[in-house]
């Protein structure tokens, strides 16, 4: 009998070490101490602060482990309801083409595309709707800005492929950050993602630069390490200065400097600055903070100072990057390095979009 009851206590010991090992190693998965933090784990692990104006689709896209890489970028075509994702790694597509409602469609698995960092879509509402993407690679095919079809076709370069420099007349870049192409066809471009340049340069809808300022330091209209650029409808030039922690605003026309905010972001930098279709909003995004911030667009003929309107915090490590609106539906598309995927999220609204 006393054998029978050791035994029996034996096996309830054993019982209790192996779920406080099973505890432990979740434990520590979760939190970093021992196995990685998985994507899907990430995917659902964010909170609203302030007044909620989006909410995360849990099932965009359907198939999420399609994203193999470092998602630095993405665009949409708001028309064809697609979405274009631009991720870095060896030996996986650069570019993954999604619909609005998280269907997979293609990859491109193009050689000229070496380390994608920006992206924009021009000419959405054409039959021939392009895709540009910024490469700041170090091989052959970087420091250039790309344009492609939607299949992936190289149909143009921009700068002189595998050369860095500041040059003009040909243009050069050093790791440009991203383009923006406004739907006259002129283009606005910020050059460079932490190399020699730090520029912001206009070019006509030709290619012949009508305006530029080029100087690094942290005085007004100056730069260190331009890294977004979008333009609103009152023909004001946003620009995210990372390396200055703030973003400054320009005329689009004449170049001159209009104003600065820097308030909103002492904890971390700007990275990426988009407008919501309602024109109401910027959505800022802080990589180092994990944090998607929608700040209050000022009205015509006022900059002001920033200020917030509603935050998303993302799960630590996630690393949002670069974002771009459907300006049809209102849907917001996240680029997320260190989550290695892109997310989306619908706007809490009347019919679904902030119109």
């Amino acid at each position: 009998m006393l054998i029978k009851k050791r035994s029996h206590w034996c096996l309830i010991a054993s019982g209790m070490v192996s779920i406080i090992l099973f505890v432990t190693l979740l434990y520590n998965g979760s939190s970093g101490g021992g196995l990685r933090r998985s994507s899907s784990s990430l995917r659902h692990d964010y909170q609203l602060m302030g007044r909620p104006l989006y909410k995360l689709d849990l099932g965009w896209p359907n198939n999420p482990e399609i994203f193999t890489g470092e998602v630095f970028c993405v665009a949409v075509n708001q028309y064809a309801a697609v979405v274009y994702v631009a991720q870095r790694g060896a030996n996986v597509p650069k570019v993954l083409v999604f619909t609005t409602e998280g269907e997979f469609l293609m990859s491109w698995n193009t050689t000229t595309l070496e380390m994608p960092h920006g992206m924009v879509l021009a000419d959405a509402s054409s039959k021939d709707p392009t895709i540009w993407i910024t490469d700041v690679g170090d091989g052959p095919y970087g420091h250039s800005i790309k344009q492609y079809s939607p299949s992936g076709k190289l149909l143009q370069v921009l700068g002189t492929p595998g050369k860095a420099g500041s040059g003009l007349d040909p243009l050069q870049f050093d790791q440009p950050a991203e383009i923006f192409v406004h739907e006259s066809g002129e283009m606005y471009i910020v050059d460079g993602d932490g190399g020699m340049n730090n520029r912001l340069i206009k070019l006509s809808k030709d290619q012949k630069v009508l305006w530029m300022h080029a100087e690094k330091g942290q005085g007004l209209a100056q730069f260190y390490i331009p890294h977004s650029v979008t333009v609103d409808s009152a023909q004001r030039v946003w620009v995210a200065d990372r390396g200055n922690k703030r973003i400054q605003v320009f005329n689009s026309i004449t170049g001159d400097w209009l104003g600065t905010w820097g308030s909103c972001f002492t904890e971390d930098a700007p990275y990426s600055v988009r407008l919501t279709p309602d024109k109401k909003y910027f959505v800022v995004v802080q990589l180092n903070t994990n944090q998607i911030t929608l700040l209050d667009a000022p009205p015509v003929g006022l900059i002001g100072q920033c200020k917030v309107a509603s935050v998303i915090q993302l799960a630590e490590d996630v690393k949002p990057h670069l974002v771009d609106l459907d300006l049809k539906a209102g849907a917001l598309y996240v680029a997320e390095i260190g989550a290695q995927q892109a997310q989306k999220f619908t706007p809490f609204s009347l019919g679904g979009s902030l119109h």
